[in-house]
């Protein structure tokens, strides 16, 4: 057969895979079709779906760790060198040396670490370099002696052939481990909450603890939440070899210790670390060491100090630097970072829906009248009052219950009451009082089970009790949780579907861990996304250079004065909160020196301003104008006219496929939807707001068709089929006119199985096909 007659698939196994093959790679080292992303997440009107994810042909792992090439294929009507730009995108994603691409005629070979020579070559398809050979050349390059290749090449920890890491993981752990090789023995680490840094940790260990490098290992963290789940879960492996330093008196038959800082330092037991001779561990790791460790002159350091003969890894998703503080002054440059504005490209990391609200006394601020006194009879100081002011020096009590009012009546609307949301608060007082609120907004929740709110606080032991409730996937309650730090970092809530906004923040470091709580994905569980609730505009910071994620705004929801949510939403209104903003520290409850006194105001109404709506666009970048505006705008850009529109979308057979390109130039048509009506079609929106037609509803689209006695050609059984999927367009959309799925759902699959309706009502598949064809033809007829 002629190789130009063959597909890209039948070119790899009747050429490429033999040819590697032969070349002496084993079959458990050809990984073919290796993903290296999920796909992008993209949350839309409250629905989701991933793009498509990226896939290398083959990727060549010398042992399963250590992967050495890849291998980008294309059918013979394509150059040799086609494809090397995507695979060296791939390559530098992976940090693989070595690329190869083919059409099945032989290989160009590009090897990335060559500084002199030939860096790109041809090969002939017997010519493919054997896995011994690839490594030697990685080997020289890197520089290792016997002992440095002997740890290289020990493996990770693997029980489960789906635990295998992220690409993004592997890297860490290999640069990780190549540099406490190479005798570095200060290294940084920054991989965004929520892609498992504790995972990451826990294998570089194991790779150096079974390879006989290091052999006592101090892991340390400053929440007991965090020492305890990474001891039943990510470091569970090292079993007895184990031990949680919890008492003043030490036990050293142990290799693997976790400890708090504050259980080595803390007031009374100052000198616990101090029973560890100073070259007792061979390495430490410093879990978020952004915070209390980045300070030169902390209690925290010092042990790190004490124990500076050993290699310390220091691991954050938020590396610190400020005059005073500096992660990196410490630790050295990071030498990996993995980036929360890369996880969610990658579709590793959930994006998020942000919803601002503006209360009316944030934007005015609020001023008393002479003599106005408080709650308790207190004379309020006569003085402005703003944001920064709310909940620390003067509680205007009705804000805290229209917060929570909301929230809750946004949970009731959209049906979503038990998914786990987080309040962060002022302080925990604050906390308390919208753990109240919150009680008052639900009630006939809270009579069922008390849990559905709880306060999680430092200082509230009962609420600490249910805090591994509240991360247990499985466990219910609780599920509206307020808090004022103790939820900020660390602690993995891989449910949190909702995070409330209510403090003041314009720490970048504190917003992003705020922020990391509902990062994680889990697919199984339909957590997906997660949505932000702003009533401190502290989402501002989305637009600081210094946050590097996307933020998908909800322009849809603008509740109410009285916080209603209404069904048809507006996208007006001003936004200026005003006021400094206060940045606290990382205590649980900030300390402030010489506070004035708190008034306790609860005779002021507060009410909810409309909103101006803020996008972000393609770029992920912030869009300050209208949805319509935003919209026409784009729109136009690639269409100058209305013909022009009309003839694109008479001319692609697949409407969904023009739909897919809008979006991916940022029109977005869930939203637009959400705000002016479902029951239109995106093509009548489109037409509508960028070339002012009159929109028809799908239904009016699907009766004209019918007015029309389009079907009179067919037979009867034909006619029924075609009529129920016009009632299928009418309620959900042309996309379902462009699939034979339709025909498995009601009430098409009451005409049979799609076999039958398409073989036998309509004589074949390119009949129905066609049939199909001129109906969605048909609905769009000027």
């Amino acid at each position: 057969m002629d190789k130009k007659q063959l597909t890209e698939q039948e070119i790899r196994t009747r050429y490429i895979t033999p040819a590697i093959q032969s070349a002496g790679w084993q079959p458990a080292q050809i990984r073919e079709e290796f993903a290296i992303t999920k796909g992008r997440i993209i949350a839309r009107g409250g629905k989701w779906k991933r793009d498509k994810a990226k896939y290398a042909d083959y990727v060549l792992f010398y042992k399963p760790h250590i992967p050495l090439a890849i291998v980008e294929a294309k059918d013979n009507n394509h150059s040799i060198s086609d494809g090397m730009q995507q695979a060296l995108d791939y390559a530098e994603r992976m940090m693989v040396p070595f690329v190869f691409t083919s059409n099945g005629d032989g290989f160009v070979f590009h090897n990335r670490n060559a500084a002199h020579g030939v860096k790109e070559q041809f090969m002939g398809l017997d010519e493919f370099p054997s896995p011994d050979t690839l490594w030697q050349m990685y080997k020289e390059n890197m520089g290792w002696d016997e002992l440095q290749e002997k740890v290289a090449v020990h493996p990770y920890f693997t029980e489960r052939e789906d635990k295998m890491p992220r690409y993004y993981q592997l890297n860490a752990i290999n640069m990780t481990v190549n540099a406490v090789m190479k005798g570095q023995n200060r290294i940084l680490l920054v991989m965004a909450t929520g892609t498992g840094k504790t995972y990451t940790a826990f294998q570089i260990i194991w790779r150096l603890w079974k390879a006989g490098v290091k052999k006592r290992i101090l892991f340390l963290a400053d929440r007991n939440a965090l020492i305890d789940q990474t001891y039943s879960n990510d470091f569970a492996p090292f079993k007895d070899k184990m031990t949680i330093i919890r008492n003043r008196k030490v036990d050293k038959s142990y290799e693997i210790y976790l400890a708090l800082y504050q259980g080595l330092t803390g007031e009374g037991e100052k000198d616990i670390f101090r029973q560890f001779s100073p070259g007792f561990f061979d390495l430490v790791i410093v879990d978020e060491c952004h915070r209390g460790s980045a300070k030169a002159d902390s209690e925290w350091r010092e042990v790190l100090e004490y124990f500076h003969t050993a290699t310390q890894i220091g691991l954050t998703a938020t590396p610190k630097e400020t005059k005073d503080v500096s992660n990196i002054d410490y630790f050295g440059e990071p030498i990996y970072t993995y980036s929360l504005k890369q996880g969610i490209e990658d579709g590793f990391l959930a994006p998020y829906r942000v919803i601002r609200v503006l209360l009316d006394k944030d934007a005015e601020g609020f001023r008393p009248y002479k003599g106005q006194t408080d709650r308790y009879g207190n004379v309020i100081d006569d003085r402005e009052y703003g944001v920064s002011d709310y909940d620390r020096e003067l509680v205007l009590e009705q804000r805290t219950k229209m917060v929570a009012k909301v929230v809750s009546n946004y949970l009731k609307k959209h049906g979503t009451r038990y998914d786990k949301t987080i309040f962060f608060c002022v302080d925990t007082e604050h906390a308390d009082r919208m753990r109240q609120a919150l009680v008052n907004e639900n009630l006939d929740l809270v009579n069922e089970d008390e849990r559905y709110v709880m306060r999680i606080t430092g200082d509230d032991p009962i609420g600490k009790k249910q805090l591994d409730n509240f991360r247990d996937v499985t466990s219910r309650y609780p599920v509206l949780v307020t808090t004022s730090k103790l939820l900020t970092t660390g602690v993995d809530v891989q449910m949190v579907k909702n995070i409330v906004l209510d403090a003041n923040i314009n720490s970048m470091t504190e917003f992003k861990q705020i922020i990391g709580r509902g990062t994680r994905v889990r697919e199984d569980l339909g957590k997906m996304f997660f949505t932000i609730f702003d009533f401190r505009d502290v989402t501002r910071l989305f637009a600081d250079p210094e946050f590097d994620g996307p933020a998908e705004q909800d322009d849809s929801f603008t509740p109410g004065e009285n916080g209603e949510v209404p069904d048809t939403l507006g996208n007006s209104g001003d936004e200026n909160p005003g006021g400094t903003v206060y940045d606290p520290p990382n205590e649980e409850e900030p300390i402030i020196r010489e506070r004035r006194q708190k008034y306790y105001v609860h005779d002021v109404e507060v009410t909810v301003l409309k909103q101006r709506v803020q996008y972000i666009d393609k770029d992920g970048k912030l869009i300050t104008e209208s949805l319509t505006d935003y919209t026409r705008r784009n729109v136009r850009n690639q269409f100058a006219t209305l013909d022009d529109f009309l003839n694109t979308w008479n001319a692609y057979d697949r409407k969904q496929a023009i739909l897919d390109e809008l979006a991916g130039q940022g029109v977005l048509i869930e939203e637009l939807q959400e705000q002016i009506g479902r029951e239109f079609d995106p093509f009548d929106l489109i037409c509508h707001i960028a070339f002012d037609q009159k929109p028809l509803t799908r239904r009016e689209r699907a009766n004209n068709v019918r007015k029309r006695n389009y079907f009179a050609k067919y037979g009867e059984q034909a006619q029924a089929v075609l009529n129920a999927l016009l009632d299928k367009y009418a309620d959900s959309g042309v996309e379902d006119l462009e699939t034979l799925d339709v025909l498995k759902v009601n009430p098409l699959r009451n005409f049979g199985t799609p076999q039958f309706i398409v073989n036998r009502i309509f004589n074949g598949k390119q009949h129905f096909e066609q049939a199909l064809r001129e109906l969605r033809n048909e609905l769009y007829v000027a």
